[in-house]
């Protein structure tokens, strides 16, 4: 039986899914996003100048690559026409490139104005929400009050949306203040639906087990990181899906005996936006090294990443949560000048030590760390796995025991050839 395999992050997002879907592609003829909303910020480097996809899947600047917006993925119409006409002023022909399914839910003027509303009024329990709608509309999907692409089709769409609009603002009532202009970016989301009508909206879960079915490879794209998944992150301070490779089963329509190969990303260090425990973050000059060298900032809100060392805790269990095959290490560059490279082995909690990732996600957790020396050196310029420095490779070869899973590519710069790779794909 031909598998789907899946892309996604091991930690807190931000991992370099952009980079890495863009690099596995050539091996896909598809590429279909199965969870998440705009406050992804998959960022893709060709030839030395950026590109930061919110929505759109990631394989979409490849040729002859079929790009799937699945059914478990929350739209903001304007967000996605914008981001659309960017690239199509690169010349690339998104039209030809992109289906998006017809349950996808779509995110309202209203939800964004809950979102902020609802963040407001956390005050210090703020959780660092990207202010984009995402947890309202998914309130609503699971509420069963949502919106679909589907719904546009339907000849009491615009009823069906002011009936919704209603409650909303019904809810925003309750709140002391709302910032968000809802009737100015009403005019834009209708603008943008409209000009969205002329992608296929189709009932994708065929399309894709069709042409698993018919032996085209695909390829699963995640958004977030692991740690952020709604059920087995660090709640309440996550996102509002699934983001583990079981979410690739929800978000596109496929049964779990057909996933093949799961590439689990993640960087050489950690890093985490927003609010959340965070186990080894640094608050030292150490730490803002690591956010300054590694040009740690959100691709979507501009916000400075909080950084610190590798947890090992954590990586083990998401490679555990999501049955990762394959691992990919990102950033591995930044690490070039550091003395010592620290990565958190173990936990003390209460006194006691564990190598179990906490219910409360190490909320109040000690990190005890094993010390690695640092190779003192550049590699964004190696290509091949024997050149790079012993320390490196030391450093390597204990992630892939640790894990018991091999290390397939190393990532040692922002452009899409600046890869290793360590091992057969």
């Amino acid at each position: 039986m031909n598998k789907i395999d899946i892309v996604l992050g091991l930690q807190w997002g931000d991992e370099g899914k952009g980079k890495v879907v863009d690099c596995l592609t050539p091996s896909y003829q598809v590429v279909a996003r199965f969870q998440g909303g705009p406050n992804a910020g998959h960022s893709i480097s060709i030839e030395g100048k950026g590109h930061v996809l919110h929505t759109v899947p990631s394989g979409i600047f490849r040729d002859g690559v079929l790009n799937i917006i699945g059914n478990g993925v929350v739209v903001d119409p304007v967000i996605l026409a914008e981001e659309i006409r960017s690239i199509e002023a690169l010349g690339v022909p998104v039209t030809d490139r992109l289906v998006i399914s017809k349950r996808a839910h779509l995110i309202l003027p209203t939800h964004r104005a809950l979102d902020a509303a609802s963040e407001a009024a956390k005050g210090k329990e703020k959780i660092g929400s990207t202010l984009k709608g995402i947890g309202p509309a998914y309130m609503d999907k699971t509420g069963r009050n949502g919106l679909r692409f589907g719904d546009v089709l339907l000849p009491d769409f615009k009823q069906k949306y002011l009936a919704l609009k209603e409650k909303h603002l019904q809810l925003l009532s309750h709140y002391a203040e709302c910032s968000f202009d809802v009737e100015g970016y009403e005019k834009q989301w209708f603008e943008a639906v409209e000009s969205l009508r002329r992608f296929p909206f189709e009932d994708t879960e065929f399309l894709v087990n069709r042409k698993i079915d018919g032996g085209v490879p695909i390829l699963a794209e995640g958004a977030q990181g692991s740690l952020l998944d709604v059920d087995f992150g660090s709640y309440p301070f996550v996102t509002s899906s699934n983001t583990l490779a079981s979410g690739a089963c929800s978000g596109l329509g496929v049964p779990p005996a057909k996933v093949g190969r799961v590439f689990g990303i993640f960087k050489a260090y950690c890093t985490r936006v927003g609010s959340g425990p965070f186990p080894t973050e640094l608050f030292d000059e150490t730490g803002e090294r690591l956010r300054r060298i590694g040009h740690e900032f959100g691709a979507t809100t501009g916000r400075p990443r909080r950084c610190g060392w590798l947890d090992m805790v954590a990586l083990k269990y998401a490679v555990m949560m999501n049955g990762v095959t394959d691992l990919i290490m990102m950033k591995s560059d930044v690490m070039d000048d550091f003395d010592t490279i620290r990565v958190a082995t173990s936990y003390l909690v209460d006194g006691k030590e564990t190598t179990d990732y906490p219910y409360d996600g190490g909320k109040d957790v000690v990190p005890v760390y094993t010390d690695f020396k640092g190779w003192k050196q550049p590699i964004c310029d190696i290509r091949e796995y024997d050149a790079l420095p012993a320390e490196m490779k030391d450093y390597v070869d204990f992630i892939e025991k640790e894990t018991g899973c091999p290390v397939r590519i190393v990532s040692v710069g922002p452009d899409r050839d600046a890869i290793i790779y360590h091992s057969q794909l």
